[in-house]
């Protein structure tokens, strides 16, 4: 992300927006973030799931028996960058082996 004063970057080890203090990643910095990997949002997703676990890290040691759950550092900081269809479900990421086609599954051999 772009550095600069006024920009709403991680305050580490507190994971809090240096612009607006609220839990990084805050609105403007998702937004910022979508913008910066419109062409690729594997790259993003990556880039924030290393964030994760940093944070993880960070938010722990400071605050063992009251840090957030998984789930809720999961959805901060993954969730919200999911490609979701016009139809409001979240796309499947692409299977790393083709689909089988009808013929694949026979072992029948073909002519």
């Amino acid at each position: 992300m772009v550095t600069g004063t006024g920009r709403h970057l991680p305050l580490r080890p507190l994971w809090l927006c240096r612009a607006c203090a609220a839990p990084w990643p805050c609105a403007t910095a998702r937004l910022t973030l979508l913008r910066e990997y419109a062409d690729d949002r594997t790259a993003l997703l990556i880039h924030l799931a290393g964030l994760l676990h940093e944070a993880t890290g960070h938010l722990y040691t400071l605050n063992p028996h009251d840090a957030p759950e998984p789930g809720q550092l999961f959805d901060r900081f993954l969730a919200w960058a999911r490609v979701r269809r016009s139809d409001g479900t979240t796309r499947r990421a692409a299977s790393a082996e083709p689909e089988a086609t009808d013929n694949s599954r026979s072992n029948r051999p073909t002519a």
